[in-house]
């Protein structure tokens, strides 16, 4: 008789499985990257998306009112205050910013009824809704000094970027898209207006001479403006919200001569050099000084170029340098992404382009055109800062032709 061995038991071997989680980890460590550079690229597209959807929504507007949305308008002048820039519970100060009015036209009607009536709710302490009494007033208080107004509080999903990762408070409601100024500060914060927003001779030359961007504050602006032609002039850029690290595109650095010298914060020192990106330790900034609810892009329903607009001085996610120590004084606020090597801007005609930060932007140390200014620095003059200021400018008569 004979007899058949029983079969083995089939299985790995403890190398086998060695072999094996090894290669399971060399595929990981490789597909890492590429899924992480996958996610980026969504985002980056749905960012891409948002600013098409403010395009759109720039244009409706038009066609509806025949002009661009305003940057700084509103109720006007609180007559028991003695400046815009003080804070106002019946008046916003004619300080709401661009994006408030374009609201109805990206489906968000909801937040537009809200500012547009009297509102008797606000944020509590716990951040849910209580009952105000008296209301609100429509189109609110003055943003930025009122943190119960829930509208200037809700952040809306189409003024954000993906990329972006900054969330909630110290900021009030954030965004990261803002108009375009211009190639030059001058007059930037109040346009013709002083502190009363009374209309001057002496500001409307000054306005005039260098507020050269398709938006001018407190002033209706139209596409016939745009004398350059639409597909040839940015009229919105993107730009990074503050994290509280002290970043060189979120948090203003204070230099008096940033107007005659537009490089003077990258070139000085201030910023950090084994850390490019930051500001070094010593450098004096709007929110070191004055307090952590100062940062890019922190009100969405604010008029202030820190907080909604852009200029096309410093090429993207260059340094924010301003005049003056508050953030209602004038400073350069280039554009700023957390995407990788340039960011997203919106030219006239709708179109969205990504532009480097290798942008060719002229002599960063020529003086910026400004009233009673000679030589390159004078008013009409063709924008020194090269193509980057060109693109900016709505009726300079330069001439692109370069790719960007």
């Amino acid at each position: 008789m004979m007899y058949r061995a029983k079969n083995p038991k089939l299985g790995f071997t403890l190398v086998e499985l060695l072999v094996v989680i090894a290669i399971i980890g060399v595929l990981v460590g490789l597909l890492l990257p590429a899924v992480q550079a996958a996610r980026e690229a969504a985002r980056r597209m749905s960012c891409s998306n948002n600013f098409k959807q403010i395009g759109l929504a720039v244009h409706n507007y038009h066609s509806a009112y025949n002009q661009l949305p305003k940057q700084k308008t509103g109720t006007g002048m609180d007559p028991n205050t003695g400046a815009w820039w003080d804070g106002s519970a019946v008046t916003n100060q004619s300080q709401l910013s661009w994006l408030v009015p374009i609201t109805p036209f990206i489906e968000q009607q909801a937040i537009w009824e809200q500012i547009s009536n009297p509102l008797g709710s606000e944020v509590g302490a716990s951040g849910g809704l209580t009952p105000r009494t008296p209301p609100y007033t429509a189109f609110g208080p003055k943003a930025g000094t009122d943190f119960a107004y829930p509208p200037a509080m809700t952040e809306l999903p189409s003024f954000r970027c993906p990329s972006d990762p900054g969330r909630g408070l110290p900021g009030q409601g954030r965004t990261n898209y803002a108009c375009c100024l211009g190639d030059s500060f001058s007059k930037a914060e109040t346009g013709a207006v002083d502190q009363r927003l009374v209309v001057q001779t002496a500001d409307a030359e000054w306005s005039r001479a260098g507020q050269r961007g398709a938006f001018v504050v407190h002033q209706k602006m139209a596409f016939r403006d745009i004398l350059d032609g639409l597909s040839n002039t940015i009229i919105a850029g993107e730009i990074n919200t503050d994290l509280g690290d002290r970043d060189v595109t979120t948090d203003a650095a204070i230099f008096k001569g940033s107007k005659a010298n537009p490089s003077i914060c990258s070139t000085d020192g201030s910023v950090d050099p084994l850390r490019p990106r930051f500001w070094a330790a010593g450098t004096d900034t709007i929110i070191k000084s004055h307090g952590s609810s100062f940062g890019r892009g922190y009100q969405w329903m604010t008029g202030e170029h820190l907080y909604t607009g852009m200029m096309t001085v410093i090429p993207p996610n260059g340094t924010l340098c301003y005049q003056g120590e508050w953030p209602g004084q004038e400073g350069i606020v280039p554009p700023s992404s957390r995407h990788q090597g340039g960011c997203h801007i919106l030219m006239g005609d709708g179109a969205v382009k990504f532009v480097t930060d290798s942008i060719e932007a002229g002599n960063q140390t020529t003086h910026m055109v400004e009233f009673s200014r000679t030589g390159t620095a004078s008013p009409g003059s063709k924008s020194p800062y090269g193509l980057w200021g060109s693109l900016g400018t709505r009726a300079s008569k330069e001439t692109i032709s370069e790719e960007f």
